[in-house]
């Protein structure tokens, strides 16, 4: 390939990288997480919550709550398992104002109790994080910005591509460590970009779908569905197969749902089942859950009439999507990690943590790159963009993780503690973050890097910290999801390795670049 095509690729690939780099990292640490939300979960559920009723009284309980509880009679959520993040067996909102959820289930001594329950939103708040790349304000505006910053990923990945592909076969086994920081970083970035390339494409093109979603619609509408879109995918949604009638009408047990729904899909797991107008003919029910056969949006479901017990839409259950469901619940599954079992979803999060560290290396590589090296005996005065955009990889990069595990320990070190606790886990990662960064900046990134490092460390190590000091002060009920604990002891090691390299960086390292004391 001409030279001068490369170096036009080159271009293309180092800025479109720097300019999305930053975001990226978040998104990908904070995703490779992600892919332990429902453990993360647990993991931050306090133990204070009564033992659920049993299955077999579910018609009950639907019948008292329905009778004591008004707001529930628009819609409520009949949660099967006995996991501990479920608050209780019945769950329900009263409105968009008013997100925290009621609760109803009987109590030890059989009275019905109602309640406003205050799950961790913790690993939501991590999950928020993906989404958003970190980016303060509105969530939906941050959601469009990603969907940029996805296309310029994708620029970005094709450009890459083209740039090693000379020299692919001779450099992709190739790792060479040594004095010349460049070539190392280059041969770690190479090697795990194209390793990885398939899992990046698939990630690319599925956020920049997520992200740009609404204009997409919007072009759609004006050259497909000739403004006539709202009403055709109203008409397709699986609740229009149930016309509303507000007439009363008993409804079947919940056991008998379920055995209807077992002898329809054995395989299926169902997790919860989401009523809507219940007690009426109209009424219907979500029975959503997982199939481990098939690729599926986080959950599969299907429509049930609660009243006669028969299947009325199967369009985003497992096995039987259609020409539209199929590819969404494929794409949401490709980008989730939500197929294979647990050996995916381990691959996926180490492929998360990869991503982040590609991201890190291309900044490092750009920083290599254009710093000045010593001539003579004279000092050297590095460039003021190799100063300022090193201060920012170590600051946003080291205090990103710092902020996600100042946030995770706290999610059980400060229950009990505070009001609200949900409503600290903004502030308390932005905070940390922020300062980082600050630090970053005042102390440069040869200090920084070290320093932030092992504040990193000791953060992540924070975690099982919180877990022992439960297990000490609340007894064994606390210990929930000890993987995390686990996972969390292998990272603060990863970072202290990081930070003692750092150090020796400094000590030993060229005494020209930007990673030297000054």
């Amino acid at each position: 390939m001409r030279a001068d095509i490369i170096r036009v690729y080159k271009s293309v690939h180092t800025w479109t990288g720097i300019v999305c780099g930053f975001l990226l990292f978040i998104a990908f640490y904070a995703g490779a997480l992600t892919m332990f939300e429902e453990p993360l979960s647990r993991w931050s559920s306090p133990p204070s919550r009564p033992a659920l009723s049993s299955l077999d009284r579910s018609a009950a309980l639907i019948g008292d709550t329905l009778a004591a509880c008004p707001d529930a009679r628009k819609d409520f959520t009949l949660h099967l398992r006995d996991d501990e993040q479920v608050p209780a067996r019945i769950t329900w909102t009263k409105g968009r104002g008013d997100r925290q959820p009621w609760t109803a289930d009987y109590g030890a001594d059989d009275a019905l109790r109602i309640e406003q329950a205050a799950p961790s939103g913790m690993a939501q708040f991590i999950d928020h994080l993906h989404r958003t790349g970190g980016l303060p304000g509105n969530a939906e505006v941050a959601e469009f910005i990603m969907g940029l910053i996805s296309l310029l990923y994708a620029v970005a990945l094709v450009s890459g591509t083209i740039i090693v592909l000379p020299s692919l076969v001779k450099d992709f086994f190739a790792l060479r460590v040594g004095k010349n920081l460049k070539r190392m970083w280059l041969d770690a970035h190479n090697a795990i970009g194209i390793a990885s390339l398939p899992f990046h494409i698939v990630i690319a093109v599925t956020a920049i779908i997520f992200g740009l979603h609404d204009k997409i619609y919007d072009i759609q509408e004006k050259l497909v569905y000739n403004g006539n879109m709202a009403e055709i995918m109203k008409a397709s949604s699986p609740n229009s197969a149930v016309k509303p009638d507000k007439h009363p009408a008993p409804m079947l047990p919940p056991q008998v749902l379920l055995a209807r729904l077992h002898d329809y899909a054995p395989h299926f797991e169902p997790a919860a089942m989401q009523y809507r107008a219940p007690g009426t003919a109209g009424a219907t029910v979500r029975i959503s859950g997982a199939d481990p056969r098939f690729m599926l949006r986080r959950e599969g479901f299907l429509l049930m009439s609660p009243v006669s017990g028969e299947i009325v839409d199967t369009s985003y259950f497992p096995g039987t999507q259609n020409s539209w469901t199929a590819p969404v619940s494929a794409a949401f599954s490709l980008h989730f990690g939500t197929f294979g079992g647990e050996p995916v979803r381990w691959a996926y999060f180490a492929l998360g943590l990869g991503g982040a560290v590609l991201f890190y290396t291309g900044n490092l590589l750009w920083i290599e790159t254009r710093r000045k090296n010593a001539r003579g005996d004279g000092p050297v005065l590095q460039r003021r963009a190799a100063y300022w955009l090193s201060a920012a990889t170590v600051g946003v990069c080291v205090g990103s993780i710092a902020g996600m595990s100042v946030t995770i320990a706290a999610a059980k070190l400060l229950h009990g503690h505070v009001e609200r606790l949900n409503d600290w886990h903004m502030p308390l990662y932005y905070a940390t973050f922020v300062l980082c960064c600050g630090w970053a900046f005042w102390r440069g990134a040869a200090r920084a890097g070290a320093e932030l490092s092992w504040f990193a460390a000791a953060a992540t190590l924070a975690i099982p910290a919180a877990t022992l000091w439960r297990l000490m002060g609340s007894g064994p009920a606390w210990d929930h999801a000890a993987g995390i604990d686990i996972a969390a002891v292998c990272g603060a090691l990863a970072l202290a390795v990081i930070a003692m390299a750092a150090r020796r960086r400094q000590r030993e390292g060229i005494v020209a670049s930007v990673w030297a004391p000054t």
